[in-house]
């Protein structure tokens, strides 16, 4: 079994690398905006159908005494107490999406990629503020030494602030920002999980229809609907290539953490930045610099002490 978590893993951490450069390379015609929408309109398809696969076993599993109908009827209906918190995940990744790619325009795939393992430091956070999880020391240290991994790949270890590139600095601090925001969501979204109230499949695919609707919406009424976008093959393929490309390395990551621990599951991941790396710089012809080098190594290193410490098996923790 857990030779196909292997499997999963590695297609997610490809899937995940590449997905910077998909949002980077985009025609300029398609703005962050209508691009977030797309890409959850494209996730919500993804996991229509894994949710009404779910959801089948679920009920079989009542029927063959499994589940208790206590049980059953939490999982498959629980989500009608929890209206309103799945209204907020769906805005909040909704325009949170919107800003990640603006982070990515700014900062740049190598930096934003990196930028975006502190997601790691802000489930230790809030998991010690909101659900009295334990932190370690070396924890700490380790999360310390991350972001001077992440200081060192973005300023080339330029203490100046005057010759700091702003542009890159906006797109990381953006990136940092939204990836706290999602994280204290996920955070939230946990007793819901615990309580069995719903599923994270289920969870990804509402937040994902959720966040469809209300982008699209809010694009129709104040921004210029342009219908001869979704007449463009190229558009078209960037359309479904986010989209797919997000809700399968999602598929996959809840795949590989099905079949291994979840500590193994993020290690094995976490080399995400470097085939972002490889792919930057052979197909957008981004800078690779010995400082980004040193950075990915010590990011990487960091995450995997990191989880090696950590008790909790969160499922809700996402990579992308």
């Amino acid at each position: 079994m857990e030779k196909k978590g292997y499997i999963f893993g590695i297609i997610c951490g490809f899937l995940i690398g590449i997905q910077p450069i998909i949002i980077i390379s985009r025609p300029v015609v398609l703005d962050p905006f209508i691009f977030a929408a797309t890409s959850f309109l494209i996730v919500s398809i993804v996991f229509l159908p894994l949710m009404i696969m779910e959801r089948k076993k679920l009920k079989a599993n009542y029927e063959n005494g499994l589940l208790t109908q206590d049980e059953s009827e939490s999982l498959l209906n629980g989500w009608k107490k929890n209206k309103k918190l799945l209204i907020y995940l769906g805005v909040l990744f909704g325009l949170g999406r919107i800003f990640y790619f603006i982070g990515f325009e700014l900062a740049g795939a190598i930096n934003g990629s990196l930028a975006t393992k502190t997601r790691i430091i802000f489930a230790l956070l809030f998991g010690y503020l909101l659900l009295t999880e334990k932190i370690s020391k070396k924890q700490i240290v380790f999360s310390i030494l991350l972001l001077f991994g992440l200081f060192l790949a973005v300023t080339e270890f330029n203490v100046d602030v005057s010759e700091f590139n702003a542009e890159i600095i906006i797109g990381v601090i953006i990136l940092v920002i939204v990836c706290g925001l999602w994280t204290l969501a996920h955070t939230q979204t946990k007793p819901i999980i615990d309580n069995k109230e719903a599923t994270p499949v289920s969870i990804v695919f509402t937040r994902s229809i959720i966040g469809a609707l209300v982008l699209f919406c809010i694009y129709i009424l104040f921004f210029p609907f342009q219908v001869n976008l979704f007449y463009d093959p190229v558009n078209i393929f960037y359309f479904i290539a986010i989209g797919a490309v997000q809700g399968l390395g999602l598929f996959c990551w809840y795949k590989t953490i099905s079949y291994m621990e979840f500590s193994k599951a993020t290690i094995l991941v976490a080399p995400t930045p470097i085939i972002t790396a490889l792919f930057a710089y052979f197909i957008l012809g981004d800078p690779f610099t010995i400082f980004h080098l040193i950075g990915t190594i010590i990011v990487i290193f960091s995450i995997i002490m990191i989880v090696r410490e950590r008790q909790s098996d969160d499922k809700l923790y996402e990579i992308n």
